[in-house]
C-alpha cells in the first residue's frame, strides 16, 4: 500500500540550506573527496574496543562506554549555526529522524550496569538532551523507521510546509555506528569482512557502515533546490528480505515514470552492496529510465542508516552546486544494469536527481528534486 499522503506539487517548497557530516567532513568536503574517488571505509573491531572480526567502517570517532554518547559534542558542533531562534515552536518544527537514538548509551547502560549511562539510553532522552543543549522548543516529532528514517521526515517536513501548517521546517538526522548495530549487521553476515560494491554483479556481497548527519531547512521560499513528488511504499513481505520479484521496486519507481517525460533527471540510488536487493533496484531503475545515470555513494561513506536520505540528499545539493555529481565510488563493472555510472558527470546536462531509499521490511521511499 501506498503510505504517503498526497505529495506537494513540484516547486511548492524548497531547500533553504542542508548540510551533512561524513567520514570525509561536511557536504563540500565530501563531495571534493567523493569526487577524487576517496573510499572511507577501513576495516576496524566490529566491536569497537571489545574487538571482534574486523569490518569495514567509515567512522567519525572510535567506539567507546562514555556518559555522553560519542556522537554528542561532533553532532551538537555540527549543529551550531542553527542553535537558539526559532526552532522548535508551533511553526517552526523540528522533525528528528535516526535508526539508533540511544541504541548506543541502551549498550552502554546494559554491558556497564551504571546508571550515569540512562540519560541517552532511549530516543526521547537523547531529544531532550538536543533541545535543551541547542535551545529549541518543544514541538518536534521523532520518526524511526530503519534506513528510510530520513526520507519519511523529509517528507513529513515538506508535507506541513506545503500545507501551510508550519513556516518552515527543520530536519535533523543522526546515526553513529556502534558495537551493538554493528554485531546485529555482523549476525546477518552481510556486514563482513568484504567491502561494498554497489550493484556489482559479483559472487558475495557486504555493506559497510559509516557515521553520518545532516540538517535540512524546508521552506516556501524561492529556491533554486525545489522538492518535486516524494513518494512511500511498504511491501510488508519479510523482516529483513524483499519481495522477490522486486515488487515494491516496481510501486516505489512507477509514479516517476510519467514525470520521465518532462524531466531530465540521474538517479541516487540505495545501494548498499547486497546482491539480492542490489540487482533488484538496479534492474528497475533500467527499466523505468534506462538513460538515467544511476549512483550510490556507501562504496565509501558506508551505510549511514536512518539518515542516508539527509545525508545523501545534502550530497546531492553539494554536487549540483559545484557542477559534477559524484559516481559510484568503491565499484566496478559488471554492473546489474548498464546506467549504473561508476564515474562523475555533469550535473547541468540534467534538471532534477531522483533519490530513492529502502529499509529492512520491504519499505522504499523516493524523492524528485528539481533545481535550476
Amino acid at each position: 500500500m501506498n503510505s504517503s499522503p498526497t505529495p506537494p506539487s513540484p516547486g511548492t517548497v524548497g531547500i533553504e540550506v542542508s548540510d551533512c557530516i561524513t567520514a570525509l567532513g561536511d557536504a563540500e568536503g565530501t563531495v571534493t573527496r567523493l569526487l577524487e574517488g576517496e573510499v572511507a571505509l577501513k576495516k576496524s573491531p566490529v566491536l569497537g574496543p571489545d574487538g571482534g572480526d574486523e569490518v569495514p567502517l567509515a567512522l567519525r570517532g572510535e567506539f567507546t562506554h562514555t556518559e555522553r554518547p560519542r556522537w554528542w559534542s561532533d553532532l551538537t558542533e555540527f549543529l551550531t549555526p542553527l542553535q537558539g531562534g526559532q526552532w522548535g515552536d508551533a511553526m517552526h518544527p523540528v522533525f528528528f529522524a535516526s535508526s539508533n537514538y540511544g541504541i548506543d548509551g541502551l549498550y552502554s547502560l546494559g554491558r556497564q550496569r551504571e546508571v550515569r549511562f540512562a540519560e541517552f539510553a532511549t530516543p526521547h532522552g537523547c531529544v531532550d538532551a538536543l533541545l535543551a543543549e541547542l535551545g529549541w522548543g518543544r514541538h518536534c516529532f521523532l520518526l524511526s523507521h530503519a534506513c528510510v528514517s530520513g526520507q519519511l521526515a523529509l517528507d513529513r517536513a515538506a508535507h506541513m510546509v506545503s500545507s501551510g501548517m508550519a513556516a518552515k521546517a527543520l530536519v535533523v538526522t543522526f546515526d553513529y555506528v556502534g558495537p551493538f548495530v554493528a554485531a546485529g549487521f555482523h549476525s546477518l553476515k552481510i556486514l563482513n569482512e568484504g567491502f561494498p560494491a554497489p550493484y556489482c554483479d559479483g559472487e558475495t556481497g557486504s555493506i559497510g557502515l559509516g557515521d553520518g548527519a545532516a540538517y535540512c531547512v524546508i521552506s516556501d521560499e524561492p529556491s533554486p533546490f525545489q522538492i518535486g513528488r516524494q513518494n512511500t511504499f511498504n511491501e510488508m513481505f519479510h523482516f529483513t528480505a524483499n519481495e522477490p520479484e522486486g515488487s515494491g521496486f516496481q510501486s516505489i519507481l512507477e509514479p516517476y515514470r510519467e514525470l520521465a517525460a518532462k524531466h531530465r533527471f540521474w538517479v541516487k540510488g540505495h545501494g548498499t552492496g547486497t546482491l539480492e536487493a542490489g540487482k533488484l533496484e538496479a534492474t528497475h531503475i533500467h527499466s523505468h529510465f534506462p538513460s538515467a545515470p544511476l549512483v550510490s555513494w556507501k562504496g565509501s561513506l558506508g551505510h549511514t542508516l536512518g539518515s542516508c536520505a539527509a545525508v545523501e540528499l545534502a550530497i546531492a545539493v553539494e554536487g549540483i552546486r559545484q557542477g559534477r555529481i559524484p559516481g559510484t565510488v568503491g565499484s566496478k563493472a559488471p554492473f546489474f544494469a548498464e546506467n549504473v555510472s561508476p564515474e562523475s558527470f555533469d550535473a547541468a546536462d540534467f534538471d532534477s536527481a531522483l533519490l530513492l531509499s529502502n529499509a529492512f521490511g520491504g519499505a522504499h521511499a523516493a524523492m524528485l528534486l528539481h533545481y535550476a
